[in-house]
């Protein structure tokens, strides 16, 4: 699998259907995420923490470019905040993310991850901040 197809089933087949026991078969071992995270279980409690707060989120890929072993996925969601979030209870308001992410991959297996999103913006949409 390329580096681009590997990041498009990354979201397309594990997260998307929420199949997270197929992390491993994307992510190294010695994966390392925006946040710090370590492996696919790392990994895997970030997603499960939006997964909660927003049970329907779906990504969307909007643009996926690769050079070499880097991948950059530029994505959409749009879902309703049903679960906690950093300790702010559920308000059933609909909010929209966009995200960046750039992916590393070695020996078929993606190493590495930046990510960028809007944290701020969800915020506001749920009416967790107001500025």
């Amino acid at each position: 699998m390329t580096p681009s197809e590997l990041v498009r089933a990354l979201y397309e087949n594990c997260l998307n259907p929420r199949l997270l026991d197929r992390l491993p078969d994307y992510l190294s071992e010695t994966f390392v995420g925006s946040n710090g995270e370590q492996g696919p279980s790392g990994f895997r409690q970030t997603v499960e923490r939006m997964f909660t707060a927003f049970p329907d989120l779906r990504f969307e890929i909007e643009d996926l470019l690769a050079d070499g072993d880097k991948v950059c996925v530029r994505w959409r969601f749009e879902a309703a905040h049903f679960g906690p979030l950093s300790g702010i209870a559920p308000t059933g308001k609909t909010a929209v993310q966009h995200g960046i992410g750039i992916y590393q991959s070695h020996e078929g297996k993606l190493t590495r991850a930046w990510l960028q999103v809007d944290r701020l913006g969800v915020l506001q949409q749920i009416g967790a901040v107001t500025l």
